[in-house]
C-alpha cells in the first residue's frame, strides 16, 4: 500500500513507525459507529480504514473547519503538481473515538502520561474540533512540512511529522513545533 517515491533517509522507518502507531492505537478493531457524528454521514466517528483523498465526501473530511479544508485542497493540487500525492489519514474525530484511541494507547503505553505524548484527550483534540488533519504518506508529510505555511498549515508537535493545524496566515513562519501533543 505504500505508494511513496520521494523519500528523506530515514523517513521510510518514521513512516512505518507511524502506521503501526496507528494500527496498535486504533486497537485493528475499530469501525466507524453509527449515529456517533452527525446524521446520515456514514464515518461518524472519524475513524479511516484507509487513506482517503482530501477531496472525499466522507465526515472525517467535510466535517474539518472550513477554513483548513479549502487550504487542505489548495495544498494538495499544489503537491500533484509537484507530483506528490497528498493523503488524509485522520481528519475530524469524533470525541467517543478520540477517547477509545486514548484508551487505547494507554494501554500500549501503561499510563495516561506516556499516552498523551500521542493521543490527545476528547476535550483537547484539534481532531474533535476539526482543527487538525494528519497527512499522508511520508512523502506527502515531507512535502506539507516544506511547504505547508504557504498555506498557513504547521506541524504542531514535533515526534508527529504527520500532524498539521491552521496556525498562522498563508506565508507566514510556523512556529516551532511543540515536542508532543503533551506539550498543550
Amino acid at each position: 500500500m505504500d505508494r511513496v517515491t520521494h523519500r528523506r533517509p530515514g523517513a521510510a522507518l518514521l513512516g512505518t513507525v507511524a502506521v503501526l502507531l496507528a494500527g496498535t492505537l486504533a486497537g485493528c478493531t475499530a469501525t466507524a459507529a453509527p449515529g456517533d457524528g452527525p446524521p446520515g454521514e456514514s464515518q461518524g466517528s472519524g475513524f479511516l480504514s484507509a487513506p482517503i483523498s482530501p477531496f472525499a465526501d466522507d465526515w472525517a473530511i467535510t466535517g474539518l473547519e472550513p477554513g483548513l479544508r479549502a487550504v487542505l485542497h489548495a495544498a494538495a493540487e499544489d503537491a500533484a503538481a509537484d507530483g506528490v500525492e497528498l493523503v488524509v489519514t485522520s481528519g475530524r474525530r469524533s470525541a467517543a473515538y478520540q477517547r477509545e484511541l486514548l484508551d487505547n494507547a494507554i494501554r500500549v503505553y501503561g499510563s495516561e502520561e506516556e499516552a498523551r505524548r500521542w493521543v490527545s484527550t476528547p476535550e483537547l483534540s484539534r481532531h474533535v474540533t476539526g482543527e487538525a488533519v494528519d497527512i499522508g504518506y511520508t512523502d506527502g508529510a515531507d512535502w506539507m512540512v516544506r511547504n505547508g505555511a504557504r498555506y498557513g498549515l504547521c506541524q504542531t508537535y514535533a515526534n508527529e511529522m504527520w500532524h498539521f493545524e491552521l496556525v498562522v496566515a498563508p506565508g507566514e513562519v510556523c512556529p516551532t513545533a511543540r515536542p508532543d501533543a503533551a506539550a498543550g
